[in-house]
């Protein structure tokens, strides 16, 4: 894909965190025409307008960033929301980007797509071999469909449609809501209104100890790139016809404390850290095995310090009352 230049590119979720990165390296390559559709303009749960869209379209390929997200809390308000918004939008992408003749297709999933419990680092052959972690369980149940719907096209039509999972994102473009929100962009709302209002203590849920891995936004769209320009041989050598999907990540983890002292650091918060240990910790440790990606010649190159200073900058450059909403 990065030799052509006259390609007809859709990229669904354009406004998204890590569909706005893609279109940024998109449009910094000289693609040509790139095809955007807002919400509003488009309703990827509404079948005959996605299939109206793709008849008319007919791009050359598709990116699908689109999805509802949210944090544990969102994932636990409104899982019906949560499966049946994004097997909506998958099943309508993926099937009317088909049924118009479009060839190349990348779907972002998530990191959540693995049992609870999978051995760490988390490799792709951990697909479908226990128990999912219940409050996300609805959004993990769809992204594994997304997975599935992929790879039987695929089977089924000769597609090239491909599927990269990413672990937890982070970056401009975030969203710092306080209640629906990930960990990161959280933590990073809540130490910089602490340094603001002068706390001397910030509190966080849990122990502490659990483990995550963070990957910055712009890192993950140039790997979703990387995927898709991949060739067929290149691609199809280091993955299987069911099981194709390759995860992307920074292969490294910190605590929730690390993560959390790095964040006082960055917004200049130098009170107190305290942990209350009667709210939930969640998975003990949640690392991406990133061997395969590896292989094919992709490593992250922003670091967590440098990514999340890039990220409170841009929080700080954005409208107090826009951000009340994101």
């Amino acid at each position: 894909m990065s030799e052509r230049h006259d390609m007809r590119i859709y990229v669904a979720g354009h406004r998204g965190m890590v569909g706005g990165a893609i279109l940024r390296q998109l449009e910094a390559r000289g693609t040509n025409e790139l095809i955007n559709r807002t919400s509003a303009e488009l309703d990827l749960t509404d079948q005959d307008a996605v299939r109206d869209f793709m008849q008319t379209e007919k791009p050359d390929a598709v990116i699908l960033a689109a999805a509802k997200v949210g944090g544990i809390v969102a994932n636990n308000s409104y899982p019906a929301q949560f499966i049946y918004e994004n097997l909506m939008i998958e099943c309508n992408v993926i099937h009317q980007a088909h049924a118009a003749g479009v060839q190349k297709l990348l779907q972002l999933g998530s990191s959540c797509i693995y049992p609870k419990h999978a051995p760490q680092p988390m490799a792709e052959d951990a697909l479908l071999t226990g128990t999912l972690e219940p409050t996300n369980e609805p959004y993990a149940i769809a992204k594994i469909a997304g997975i599935k719907l992929c790879e039987s096209y695929n089977r089924q039509y000769g597609r090239d449609y491909r599927s990269v999972m990413p672990t937890n994102l982070y970056g401009p473009g975030d969203n710092f809501h306080p209640e629906n929100s990930h960990v990161l962009p959280a933590l990073i709302r809540r130490f910089h209104e602490a340094a603001q209002q002068g706390l001397d203590e910030v509190a966080i849920w849990g122990t502490g100890t659990p483990m995550r891995e963070f990957l910055y936004v712009d890192d993950m769209a140039e790997a979703s790139l990387f995927v898709m320009d991949l060739d067929d041989e290149t691609y199809q050598r280091e993955t299987q016809p069911m099981l194709s999907h390759i995860n992307v990540g920074s292969g490294s983890d910190v605590t929730i404390r690390e993560l959390a002292e790095t964040v006082a650091r960055t917004t200049g918060f130098n009170g107190k850290l305290s942990f209350d240990t009667s709210k939930p910790d969640g998975t003990p440790r949640k690392l991406m095995d990133v061997s395969r990606l590896s292989r094919l010649g992709w490593e992250a190159k922003t670091g967590l310090e440098e990514g999340i200073r890039r990220t409170y900058e841009w929080f700080l450059t954005q409208d107090a009352a826009e951000l009340r909403e994101r």
